[in-house]
């Protein structure tokens, strides 16, 4: 295992309740066990593709604890990307739902076996269907933003995606929807700014020196953070949704995350020691600050392996859909 390198940024001071610090340490370690089994299972041959999120748990842990989750305008809507499942299981999703996409069963409970990895769906949580065409969340996010308007309430519209897609007509489409000057819309936009394009890097492809520079032509407040301390991005987040609560007007996030395993399993899904890994530089703040030891955090890991690794054998004895369930799940059920 490579030490970690050390972030160019500076690290927020360790200012959560020490409690916070554990919880946002113990998900974190969840949802890269989940990536590292959901990989293991496409080697395996039980997925057929896989994408997720491994690097990015800094910034989508404290997002899903941020968000208030609930069905209807009155809690926030989440129109998310195939990079979020720290996002999921901080609001309280369970990681063996994610297990049962990736091999494509019936009990699959964001598809039915429909989709691929990463594809979240729940409407209980206002976790709208993640979208394989690159970025479209960015145009469909205004829609539940302007019903919360109309509604009334705190509920906010929080839409992420990456930064290659940024290049899409539907970034630029949601800029203009959320700020327009006789309806700003109750919406934060995020970008989460790993520097890939699948193959392709952001230098070559970003005129500007930050993406968030792009909402200053729109009059949209904007900050570019550090993605990879959870410190940082749990206050900063959490700054940014009461400015949205409050005054019902878009705010946009740059968070500056690592792809660790390279884009998915079409780039070989394989560890990049190159890029900085936000668990283990957490992990050697926590444990120099005494908060957690080492013991603490392996425990954690060792546990969370235990428990996937069970229920990745659970899910390989599921059923796959049946054929006469074709025209299921086509059309949202009526309430």
């Amino acid at each position: 295992m490579s030490r970690p390198r050390l972030i160019k940024e500076n690290s927020a001071p360790l200012s959560l309740p020490r409690e916070q610090l554990i919880r946002i340490h113990d998900l974190m370690v969840k949802a890269r066990v989940l990536e590292e089994r959901l990989i293991q299972m496409y080697k395996q041959g039980h997925g057929y593709f896989w994408i997720g999120g491994p690097g990015e748990e800094a910034f989508n842990v404290p997002l899903g604890l941020l968000m208030k989750v609930g069905e209807g305008p009155a809690y926030d809507y989440l129109h998310a990307h195939y990079r979020q499942s720290a996002t999921l299981l901080a609001m309280g999703e369970e990681p063996i739902g994610a297990l049962r996409q990736m091999k494509n069963t019936a009990t699959d409970p964001y598809s039915g076996g429909r989709n691929f990895a990463g594809h979240f769906s729940r409407r209980s949580k206002n976790i709208a269907p993640v979208t394989s065409p690159i970025e479209v969340q960015y145009a469909i996010a205004p829609g539940t933003a302007m019903a919360q308007k109309r509604h009334g309430g705190d509920g906010i519209t929080i839409v992420t995606g990456g930064d290659a897609g940024t290049a899409e007509g539907d970034f630029a489409s949601c800029l203009i929807w959320s700020s327009r000057p006789a309806n700003p819309l109750p919406i934060l936009i995020i970008v989460t700014n790993n520097k890939w394009g699948i193959s392709t890097t952001s230098d070559g492809q970003h005129g500007e020196t930050n993406i968030s520079d792009r909402a200053r032509a729109f009059n949209i407040q904007a900050k570019t953070i550090n993605g990879n301390d959870p410190v940082e991005a749990y206050q900063e987040l959490q700054a940014a949704m009461e400015y949205v609560r409050k005054e019902r007007k878009p705010f946009f996030i740059e968070a500056r995350v690592s792809r660790l395993y390279g884009h998915s399993s079409a780039s070989g899904a394989n560890f990049v020691n190159e890029e900085q890994d936000c668990l283990r530089l957490f992990e050697a703040r926590l444990e120099q600050e005494g908060v957690l030891s080492r013991e603490q955090m392996d425990e954690a890991r060792n546990r969370y392996s235990e428990e996937l690794a069970a229920a990745a054998r659970t899910v390989r004895d599921e059923p796959q859909p049946s054929g006469d369930s074709i025209w299921e799940h086509i059309y949202a059920e009526k309430k």
